[in-house]
Formats: structure tokens, C-alpha cells, sequence
């Protein structure tokens, strides 16, 4: 059996304001949303996809985090998301920057010197570091980091 990513769960601060990001910005469908009674009160979250694909969830948003994204603690390092050209790469970038968010890098880098793939690198409402990148069309693009590849230390 080899497995695959099902789908990934963030936690969020809040919840509106993460799925106003993801659905709006990012172009995520809601696939489904709940809500529960728990310790400290309601519990919210949300289940978030293509909705002309297979009804599978790729992120699970939960609102349940106490504060932003904490790089110096273990879990998840960033989320990287694919699009087929790096044309499409540029278009969220226009629409991330139209919204304010925080980018690592300025425009489209490199992966790494002379590769072919990149992307650019920012975070989401709650300081979770995100990827859109291309597998092609980024040969001329700048690479931030000399040997070590762009997505890892940001």
C-alpha cells in the first residue's frame, strides 16, 4: 500500500477570516462546514475543495488556534500548492498582493539556481506558510537561496 495526502487540517484563529482567504483569494470551494459544543465553547470548522472535482476535501480549516503560526515550533513547515503554468502562478500572486498578504520572496523565484520550477512564497491570515508553484517556466526567475532550496528557510 503507498500512501497519499488525503487532506491537510489548519488550525485557524478565526474561522470567516481564513475561509474568506482560502475561498475568496485562493479560490477554494467549501465543501462543507460544522460546528460543535466544546471546551471553552463553539467549536467551528470547515471542509474545503475544488467543487468540480471529486467532492474530496484538500484542506479541513479548524478554528481552534490561540494565536498566529509559530515557526519555531515542529509541525507543519509550509503547504505547496501546484498549478499547471507559471502564468497562473502570477495571477494569484496579483490577487494576493491585492489583499495585503505577506510574501518571503518578492514575485516568482527559482526552487533552486537554474531550475526550471518556482513560485512565490507567502503566508496566510494566520501566518501559515504557503507555496504556489509550477513545475516549468521559471528558468529565468531569481533563486533566493544559494544552496539551499527556496521553500526551506524562509
Amino acid at each position: 500500500m503507498t500512501l497519499r495526502t488525503g487532506h491537510v487540517g489548519l488550525n485557524v484563529t478565526d474561522l470567516d477570516r481564513s475561509l474568506a482567504f482560502y475561498r475568496d483569494v485562493l479560490g477554494f470551494g467549501v465543501l462543507g462546514e460544522g460546528k460543535e459544543e466544546g471546551d471553552g465553547g463553539q467549536r467551528r470548522y470547515a471542509f474545503l475543495g475544488s467543487l468540480s472535482g471529486d467532492g474530496r476535501p484538500v484542506l479541513t480549516l479548524w478554528q481552534q488556534a490561540r494565536g498566529g503560526f509559530d515557526t519555531g515550533l515542529a509541525g507543519l513547515h509550509h503547504l505547496a500548492f501546484e498549478v499547471d503554468t507559471v502564468e497562473r502562478v502570477r495571477e494569484y500572486e496579483t490577487a494576493l498582493r491585492e489583499v495585503g498578504a505577506t510574501f518571503a520572496h518578492d514575485g516568482v523565484v527559482a526552487h533552486r539556481e537554474g531550475a526550471a520550477s518556482g513560485g512565490i512564497f507567502f503566508h496566510d491570515p494566520d501566518g501559515t506558510r504557503l507555496e504556489i508553484f509550477a513545475a516549468s517556466g521559471a528558468e529565468e526567475a531569481p533563486a533566493p537561496n544559494a544552496s539551499a532550496p527556496t521553500c526551506g528557510f524562509f
